[in-house]
């Protein structure tokens, strides 16, 4: 049993989000102080932008130790002889972080008990004012005049989290946005009373709707410097977790749960490695199981986006900046979320800096295929005995029962599906469905692939397999049946991959190669004809 052979190691910091009882617990802890080092040598105001479950938190709690000269908790750390510990701050600290806020009263609420704690804290006695904002302001300004460095440090813990948590509701999403740039906007008035600011969140809002209320406030977000200021490195896996680890193949756990890139060194998600060790060794969706992005898959569809689209994402850097409420772009969030992530950063055409977008790990490509196949073809249950057989044909190239898998697939998918939206009716709902499935099998997935004479719709490769597809789509109301398209000749879909030779890059690949020509008819809403030739 796992349990007996770590007896003598440090305890596991699951769900400790306090910087000082992991250090007082002996639970193993991470060195992040270097990142912190560097951002107090700085200018003192910064906002970071990290995936849900990334460590933001304890990250926040540490910073807010330093800051009250907790010398002792920094023994043997990087900052321990790096810092003057003689001088202290007082530190607010406002928490998004746990609870839901579904109403302006409730945000008011909350902002009121978190700036009562902090008066008590301090010992003040201020008079009291209905508006948060007031309130905080007038909280910096007694804070810092008790100070002896007549300062203080604000931070601010998921900044973001009450407008996320009713992103679905545009309306009140911006009532609560504008209630809390109010609030942030006293920073910059009390600009000379604030030693240091920092904010954490998921997604950054602009700076015109959002933003605007702070003075200078630097994004390192995508600053390499601090790329792995949340999160584990390698390193950290080989190192300071070795002995929890042993006997991991390290290889197989990267291809899980690594690969999260902030322009710098990439970083595994620390909820899913403490999870993975203490549930002896298993591989799980332990970081896709807190949360699932239900608004992003009901924004896909209301957008009727075409999903093989996912699959290496180029983009400017202002697409990965900011949204806003009234005005979501899908691809934004979902780096932002934490489901795509940064592949490779370059320079386009225009001199300008721009990043080509990817599913991070084994883990998010596998769950999020798992949520847009229940948000395409309306299948949850269901779905993992049709992935399991459509697996079994693709990974030995058995096109018959391909065939029939798919129909059955397809057969499956509710009427109401169909009725109650427009999605099936669109160009690419075909393809995304297969899209969806085939990436939740950890296949490689090559959409558009380009060859010297056009681009084939999607590419496959599987094990020793390689299939190159054309997916046609037909809107008659008199389309052959399905036994009489047997002998209908020539599928069109075929019959373009074999005419512009897509799968002639392929033929030196040593696998076995099939091109596949598939048509869809709209009326039938189903795969009526589909017809493949082995070149290999």
């Amino acid at each position: 049993m796992l349990w007996q052979s770590v007896v003598f190691m440090k305890k596991l910091p699951i769900g400790i989000q306090t910087f000082s009882s992991i250090i007082q617990g002996d639970f193993v802890y991470i060195d992040k102080t270097p990142g912190i080092a560097r951002m107090l040598d700085g200018a003192g105001r910064y906002f970071l932008s990290r995936p849900r479950r990334f460590g933001k938190s304890l990250l926040l709690d540490t910073i807010k130790s330093v800051f009250e000269g907790r010398q002792e908790l920094f023994t043997g750390l990087y900052i321990e002889d790096k810092w003057d510990w003689s001088q202290t701050w007082p530190v607010i600290k406002i928490d998004f972080a746990n609870g839901t806020i579904h109403s302006r009263h409730e945000l008011n609420a909350w902002l009121h008990q978190q700036l009562d704690e902090h008066q008590q804290a301090f010992g003040l006695n201020l008079v009291h004012d209905n508006n948060p904002a007031i309130r905080f302001s007038r909280l910096i300004q007694a804070a810092a005049n008790q100070s002896a460095q007549n300062q203080v440090v604000v931070l601010i813990d998921e900044y973001d989290r009450p407008i996320l948590d009713n992103i679905d509701q545009p309306d009140l999403a911006g009532q609560i946005r504008e209630k809390l740039k109010n609030l942030y906007s006293v920073m910059k008035a009390q600009d000379s009373l604030i030693r240091f600011i920092f904010m954490t969140g998921v997604t950054k809002f602009s700076k015109v709707s959002l933003f605007s209320g702070i003075n200078q406030i630097q994004d390192i977000t995508l600053n390499k410097y601090f790329s792995d200021i949340c999160g584990y490195t390698q390193n950290d896996l080989e190192t300071t977790f070795a002995e929890h680890l042993a006997g991991v193949d390290m290889s197989e756990l990267k291809s899980w749960y690594n690969g999260y890139h902030f322009t710098g060194e990439a970083v595994y998600n620390p909820y899913d490695i403490l999870l993975f060790i203490f549930e002896d060794h298993t591989y799980r969706n332990y970081w896709f199981e807190t949360g699932s992005p239900e608004f992003l898959i009901r924004l896909f569809k209301k957008h009727q986006y075409f999903l093989p689209d996912l699959e290496n994402i180029e983009v400017g850097a202002e697409i990965l900046n900011s949204f806003e409420v009234e005005n979501i772009n899908p691809i934004t969030l979902l780096f932002q979320a934490g489901y795509l992530t940064i592949a490779k950063t370059y320079t386009d055409d225009l001199g300008e800096q721009a990043f080509v977008l990817e599913v991070p790990n084994r883990e998010v490509k596998s769950a999020l295929a798992t949520q847009l196949i229940k948000g395409y073809a309306e299948q949850d249950q269901e779905s993992k005995t049709i992935r399991q057989r459509l697996f079994r044909s693709l990974s030995q190239g058995n096109l018959a029962q391909l065939k029939q898998e798919i129909i059955s697939l397809f057969a499956g998918i509710t009427w109401r599906n169909f009725t109650h939206n427009t999605l099936p009716d669109s160009e690419g709902y075909y393809a995304s469905v297969l899209y969806a499935f085939f990436s939740s099998l950890n296949a490689t997935i090559i959409p558009e692939d380009i060859s010297n004479r056009g681009q084939a719709d999607m590419t496959i490769q599987l094990g020793d397999y390689i299939y190159v597809l054309e997916i046609k789509r037909d809107n008659s109301d008199n389309y052959s049946t399905q036994a009489q398209a047997q002998t209908q000749t020539p599928n069109p879909a075929l019959a373009q991959i074999q005419q512009r030779g897509y799968s002639e890059k392929y033929l030196a690949s040593g696998k076995q190669v099939f091109e596949v020509g598939m048509v869809f008819n709209s009326q039938q809403r189903q795969l009526v004809q589909m017809d493949w030739q082995q070149v290999r």
